[in-house]
C-alpha cells in the first residue's frame, strides 16, 4: 500500500511541477538595463493583490488610442509590509508607472516606482 502510494504521490508531482515552474518566470521576462525603463501615465482598469506578482492593468491613451498594459510588482506579501492592501491601487484612479519594459514587445513591464496624481509615490521596495 506505501508503495503504491508513494508511485502516485510522484507521478503527481512530476505532472504538476512543469506546471509550477513555468508559471513563475521571475524578472527575466523583463528588461534589466537602467536605461532601458519606460514612464506610462494612465487610468488603472484593476488592481491584483497576489502571489506570486501583484498586477496592475493600466489604460494608457496616446494620440486616441488606448492600450491596456499590465504592471508587474513584487507579490502581496512584500507589498503589504510596505503598507500596501488590496485597495491601494483604484479602479479609475491616475497613476505614473515606470518600470523594464517586457523583453517580447508585450504590454508589459516590471513596476520599479509608482506615483499618484496627487505626487505621492509608492513603496515598491526598501528604502524608495
Amino acid at each position: 500500500m506505501k508503495n503504491r502510494f508513494l508511485r502516485l504521490f510522484l507521478l503527481a508531482s512530476s505532472l504538476w511541477s512543469p506546471v509550477a515552474a513555468q508559471a513563475h518566470h521571475g524578472w527575466a521576462a523583463f528588461t534589466s538595463e537602467p536605461e532601458s525603463q519606460i514612464t506610462l501615465k494612465g487610468t488603472v482598469k484593476e488592481f491584483h493583490f497576489v502571489n506570486p506578482h501583484s498586477v496592475i492593468e493600466l489604460a494608457v491613451t496616446d494620440n486616441g488610442q488606448t492600450t491596456v498594459w499590465e504592471g508587474e510588482l513584487t507579490s502581496n506579501t512584500n507589498l503589504a509590509a510596505r503598507g500596501w492592501t488590496a485597495i491601494s491601487l483604484e479602479d479609475r484612479q491616475e497613476i505614473t508607472l515606470t518600470g523594464y519594459p517586457a523583453r517580447n514587445g508585450a504590454h508589459a513591464l516590471r513596476g520599479t516606482r509608482i506615483v499618484l496624481a496627487n505626487g505621492k509615490e509608492l513603496k515598491l521596495v526598501s528604502g524608495n
